[in-house]
């Protein structure tokens, strides 16, 4: 928090300190940007669009703990467990397209809130060392679910020997290493792949697609509506958070600027686009890049996937729903308990009973999410896809400016563009540095832990500084009282 009457130099300071991590990552990002010499704006936009929509309910479901006082969830891995039960059960009967994957969304749903409740109920018994129980716990999970998938499937469950998903041994037992989620039956060719099973692999993406530039159209626009309510509820209503006029002119800016470059983009890709047309009814191996006088901003435009809008939608739902806890009585009491535990007892709140709450919806969401990255994927790693979740969720909302304290829906998505952005770039960045890729994929590794270790550790120096900070002021407060008492004592003996 930074005070209005501080000077502007520790304004500053305070300003890039609190947002030290995101500055790194967003520098990393344009380093890496600048020297990638074979990486065009149409593939990045479209990896970093792609990774959002993949990963965004996961990152969500990190910000409800936060709220409760639980910290960085790292145990969100045993939702991700759940949901890979889930996609296992539902794949290995071969239940196809969107129903299969509603299928999936409703198994996961009573085993995540199992396994939330009883992390809950472990969170209540280590106050104070959430964040590293979530960890180990996440571990031991691992143990159970893999013992579950090697053993107990087969072994106890029974399972049809020569199952495309069962490991071809003896005993028909355990699940094998890769499975794919199988296309959707509208794009297998009968003819040419007559044995092909039909599955789930983005079922929900391809529901409702729409071109890039109109789906950037429908956010600006949906951006400045927003902006425009929101100021004048804080004008009407004297209680709520006043921002300043800057800020508010400054992203209605952004917001128009965006609108106009996407209606121009989308102007203009139409008109060549007819053109495209008229070219290959004569011949049909006419594309964009064969027409003559195209330039090569409309070539980016057009190479530039269509938006998954359900999958959107989705994200948008689970993004609304976390700002509307906040906001309910549960989401209150779950602040006031991560605030003051004590304080929320002596003002009546179960403090147990919402700590449990928040971690269920936390790994209820992370089942979901798990489910939305692996149906996008396509293909499921049954013993490793779940193992970096939980590191590269925290790595990515500390990204985005949150703390082990405070969190929000725009530290979340801001730090999955981010951090996503910087596996993109990581690549280029090891060829310039050594002419090896390799070290880019070290790069990645150094920073997902590095941006965990730097923000907890920010953490426990603020907490130091404030420790430090609130002792100087409880000791200037007994100087004072003792310097009164002895004012007092010396008037009393002169009367």
């Amino acid at each position: 928090m930074i005070s209005h009457d501080a000077s502007i130099s520790t304004r500053l300071r305070t300003f890039l300190l609190d947002r030290i991590v995101m500055i790194v990552f967003l520098a990393f990002v344009v380093f890496g940007y600048l020297v990638a010499e074979e990486m065009s704006p149409s593939f990045f936009a479209n990896e970093v669009t792609s990774r959002f929509f993949r990963n965004g309910v996961l990152v969500i479901a990190l910000i409800v703990p936060v709220l409760a006082g639980l910290g960085l969830n790292f145990g969100i891995v045993i939702g991700a467990m759940a949901g890979m039960l889930a996609i296992i059960f539902v794949r290995y009967h071969l239940i196809p397209g969107i129903g299969g994957l509603l299928l999936c969304f409703l198994i996961a749903t009573p085993i995540a809130m199992l396994f939330g409740y009883l992390t809950g109920r472990l969170f209540n018994k280590t106050r104070g060392q959430e964040m590293i129980t979530s960890l180990i716990v996440g571990f031991f999970a691992e143990g159970v679910y893999l013992i579950f998938v090697l053993f107990a499937i087969g072994g106890i469950i029974p399972v049809a020997r020569g199952h495309f998903m069962i490991m071809p041994n003896e005993q028909s037992m355990g699940v094998r290493a890769f499975f794919d989620m199988g296309r959707p039956a509208a794009e297998i060719n009968p003819l040419r792949n007559p044995d092909e099973i039909p599955g789930m692999s983005r079922a929900m993406s391809n529901l409702w697609q729409v071109d890039f530039m109109h789906a950037l159209i429908v956010l600006a626009l949906g951006l400045l509506i927003f902006l425009v309510v929101r100021r004048m509820i804080s004008k009407r209503n004297p209680v709520a958070a006043k921002t300043p006029a800057w800020h508010f002119y400054t992203l209605m800016s952004i917001a128009f600027a965006v609108l106009a470059f996407a209606v121009y983009s989308a102007v203009e890709l139409g008109k060549w686009n007819q053109l495209l047309a008229v070219a290959q009814e004569t011949d049909v191996r006419y594309t964009m890049e064969h027409l003559p006088g195209v330039s090569g901003f409309v070539i980016e435009i057009a190479n530039l996937n269509s938006i998954p809008m359900v999958t959107g939608l989705v994200i948008a739902a689970m993004a609304l729903f976390t700002v509307y806890f906040a906001r309910t009585k549960l989401g209150q009491d779950s602040r006031s308990a991560g605030q003051s535990q004590h304080i929320a007892k002596v003002a009546g709140i179960n403090v147990d009973r919402t700590r449990i709450v928040a971690t269920m919806i936390s790994t209820v969401l992370a089942a979901w999410g798990m489910i939305i990255f692996l149906h996008d994927m396509g293909t499921v790693n049954t013993y490793a896809a779940h193992k970096q979740v939980g590191f590269f969720s925290v790595a990515a909302l500390l990204v985005g400016g949150a703390t082990t304290t405070k969190a929000s829906v725009k530290n979340a998505i801001v730090g999955i563009f981010l951090f996503h952005a910087m596996f993109i770039v990581s690549p280029a960045v090891g060829r310039y540095i050594s002419d090896d890729p390799a070290v880019g994929e070290y790069t990645r590794s150094f920073m997902v832990y590095a941006v965990i270790g730097v923000s907890l550790g920010l953490y426990v120096w603020r907490a130091i500084k404030a420790e430090r900070a609130k002792s100087r002021l409880d000791h200037n407060e007994a100087d004072r009282l003792d310097q009164l008492k002895a004012e007092k004592l010396y008037f009393s003996r002169r009367q």
